[in-house]
């Protein structure tokens, strides 16, 4: 439990830091967080209290869909945005397009290890996955649509409140699946390596 634990906020801390990473690098932005720097714009509200504040909403959405939180879930919400605003503080601002785009694959990777991280200890999806597959069970829809439909007007409401829109944007969408897949793939061997078999398939 303590090496689990280790491990979700390993993850949740590293996963923040990617996101400060892409909003630095000044390329585009992944939908949500396109929707947390429209918001922080308008309001004048730091972007990684947005990214907070935004979770706790997506969190009420879950209760007429019947979704039940687990730790892992509360503590996405408050850790990552809190570690996203304290790197923004420190991580300055990319200049250049083309090391804005490497600084931005790295956002990338460092999202995609985090998930597999944090994902790996099972104590429960973030506040999106969660509306998303909460969708999926309530209305029947496939998740790619439940998934097309909400991301779509999350980008197009933080478009709208002047959130970046860019290159950033579409090679986040493409390449943000195949990453997670891949880190999880070789977090799924690391823990082969070191723990007997049965203990993994359990």
């Amino acid at each position: 439990m303590l090496l689990r634990l280790i491990r979700l906020f390993l993850g949740l801390i590293v996963y923040g830091v990617g996101c400060a990473l892409l909003v630095q690098a000044g390329v585009g932005l992944d939908p949500w967080t396109v929707l947390a720097e429209g918001l922080s714009l308008q309001t004048g509200i730091g972007i990684g209290w947005i990214v907070v504040i935004l979770g706790a909403v997506v969190l009420l959405l879950w209760i007429p869909l019947r979704q039940r939180p687990g730790f892992g879930t509360i503590a996405n919400i408050l850790v990552v945005g809190t570690v996203m605003q304290g790197a923004l503080e420190i991580i300055p601002p990319v200049e250049g397009f083309v090391w804005g785009v490497l600084v931005f694959l790295l956002g990338i990777a460092a999202i995609a290890v985090a998930s597999a991280v944090y994902i790996g200890t099972r104590f429960g999806p973030g506040p999106r996955d969660g509306l998303m597959t909460g969708l999926h069970a309530r209305l029947g829809w496939p998740i790619w649509l439940c998934r097309f439909i909400v991301e779509g007007t999350v980008l197009l409401t933080g478009w709208l409140l002047g959130g970046t829109v860019g290159l950033g944007t579409v090679l986040f969408a493409a390449l943000i699946g195949p990453a997670v897949h891949l880190a999880m793939d070789l977090s799924a061997r690391w823990d082969t390596r070191r723990t007997p078999r049965t203990l993994v398939a359990s």
